[in-house]
């Protein structure tokens, strides 16, 4: 739907007109497509920005998994970065051609519903909702130690328990006073994120730099005499697990002023600038390594540690920890709020058990309350159950990622479907004739990507734990087909679907 602004006579529409006209357009738009908004579109272009990029926290990620990639690919590990950068931009932009047609709330399963059809669209919602409620867990879980050592306390299960519900309780609280507040603390987020890559990773360039480039070529034998394209591939999980969080800034498209054209810009800007930002803390961390066969060979198990305490000493590290805990909380949040949307979204269209509370809506905060509970609810007992076994939380959240990929490869696969039906994008972004290549590439790389993710690479362990990850989302996909065979909660609901393909 096209936005014309045309004045009268000789007036010209500005200021507080203009966004008059702009916000009856987008609910217009809306109302075509079958839902009147109960959210305030109080979210700025630069907060749903800030939403995506700390969802994706470039900190969050690189500092989580730099010691596994370098022990596992040595330095070259870093350029997976630009590969899977590149890969997810090839989906941001098939999302970004869909959000700009369907600006619903709630991201892949509105988008699915449109696409494809109920029963499509209630899978890939079940698969992203397991899978960023245990993403939630498992961030709120790696931001306990942090928290932890800020407030000097003693490293253990029961802390890092304790912090992470903490965490999960602070996140819960700022989501629930309102679309304004979540705005102001994303972008609070965004600026401790930059902080943490730009300032730390610029000191550690110029004070703490024990390496030259030329490492970013050189294994340091991490292969350990097989092929290093194996390795590489391993390593190459945290690229993976770095991009994704752009499709946060579509989870929230009726909290934004014109989001067919705000929301893929958005997007397009996450890949962009969360991905330089992750790259140059991980180069800046690579350098910074005095040295790499001792992470190599497990005897540094924690370079980032060591880098933060030789760089910055006792009272700097704390104060980079105090920075890079803001960046965990944020990621959180921005974590929840997205979970949230699309939980009601799911309520609103009647699409799963328990609807009727999902779809309620606060008028004073504008927000959906038992939707953020449950956000915050499920990702709480996930912290709890590794009390009795850290173990069994690795297990539940090695689908994490999977999960999220898998959802998007749904949605890409919907949207390839449609195109080939007959579908042409008619919102205010489009790829034009690139966009079946786009869908195209973009479906192979998640295929590849999701390859990579599952593959076997201890064949040391029980077969259960080797293919962990293949055998995680087989459950979950397993369980969602059961609940929807018993409960068919997906054909309950009257909402308009698989309306992207023309029905003659």
């Amino acid at each position: 739907m096209q936005e014309t602004l045309i004045p009268k006579s000789n007036e010209s529409i500005t200021g507080i007109d203009a966004i008059t006209v702009v916000h009856d357009s987008d609910s217009e738009q809306l109302a075509s497509l079958g839902y009147e908004s109960e959210f305030s579109r109080d979210m700025s272009p630069w907060a749903n920005f800030s939403l995506g990029f700390t969802y994706l926290s470039p900190v969050v990620g690189i500092y989580t998994l730099f010691a596994f990639a370098l022990a596992t690919g040595g330095p070259p590990m870093i350029w997976s970065l630009f590969i899977v950068g590149f890969g997810q931009l090839l989906v941001a932009l098939v999302f970004g051609e869909v959000v700009a047609q369907y600006p619903v709330a709630g991201g892949v399963y509105p988008w699915s519903r449109r696409l494809w059809g109920r029963k499509w669209a209630w899978m890939t919602g079940w698969v992203y909702l397991m899978a960023i409620l245990t993403t939630i867990s498992s961030v709120a879980y790696g931001a306990g130690p942090f928290l932890a050592q800020v407030l000097g306390f003693e490293s253990s299960i029961n802390t890092t328990i304790l912090c992470a519900l903490a965490i999960l309780v602070l996140s819960t609280v700022i989501n629930f006073l309102g679309t304004k507040f979540l705005a102001a603390a994303a972008i609070l987020g965004f600026a401790a994120e930059l902080i943490g890559a730009l300032i730390v990773g610029g000191w550690l360039l110029l004070t703490e730099r024990h390496q030259n480039l030329s490492v970013l070529f050189d294994s340091f034998g991490a292969q350990s005499g097989n092929s290093y394209f194996y390795a590489f591939a391993a390593a190459g999980l945290i690229g993976i697990f770095q991009y994704y969080g752009f499709e946060a800034c579509g989870d929230v498209a009726e909290e934004v002023k014109n989001p067919g054209v705000l929301i893929p810009k958005a997007m397009r800007r996450t890949i962009y600038i969360g991905g330089a930002a992750a790259t140059f803390v991980c180069l800046a961390l690579i350098l910074a390594v005095a040295d790499i066969p001792a992470v190599i060979s497990g005897k540094d198990a924690s370079p980032v540690d060591t880098i933060l305490l030789q760089a910055f000493g006792p009272v700097g590290s704390k104060a980079v920890l105090i920075i890079v805990l803001i960046s965990f909380l944020s990621c959180v949040m921005s974590l929840q709020a997205a979970a949230s949307r699309l939980a009601y979204s799911y309520g609103r269209d009647d699409m799963i058990i328990g609807s009727k509370y999902l779809k309620k809506f606060s008028a004073i905060r504008r927000v959906p309350p038992y939707a953020l509970i449950l956000a915050a609810f499920i990702p709480a007992i996930i912290v709890i159950g590794s009390k009795v076994s850290e173990d069994a939380l690795t297990k539940i959240i090695s689908f994490a990622a999977f999960g999220m990929y898998l959802g998007f490869q749904m949605v890409v696969l919907a949207a390839l479907r449609a195109r080939l039906k007959g579908w042409k994008p008619s919102g205010k972004y489009q790829l034009g004739k690139w966009g079946l290549i786009v869908n195209i590439a973009a479906l192979v790389y998640g295929v590849i990507a999701m390859i990579n993710m599952c593959w076997p690479r201890t064949p040391g362990v029980p077969w259960y734990d080797n293919y962990i990850v293949l055998v995680s989302g087989i459950i979950v996909v397993g369980i969602g087909l059961i609940y929807m065979a018993v409960h068919r909660s997906y054909d309950s609901s009257d909402a308009p679907y698989g309306d992207a393909i023309s029905k003659k």
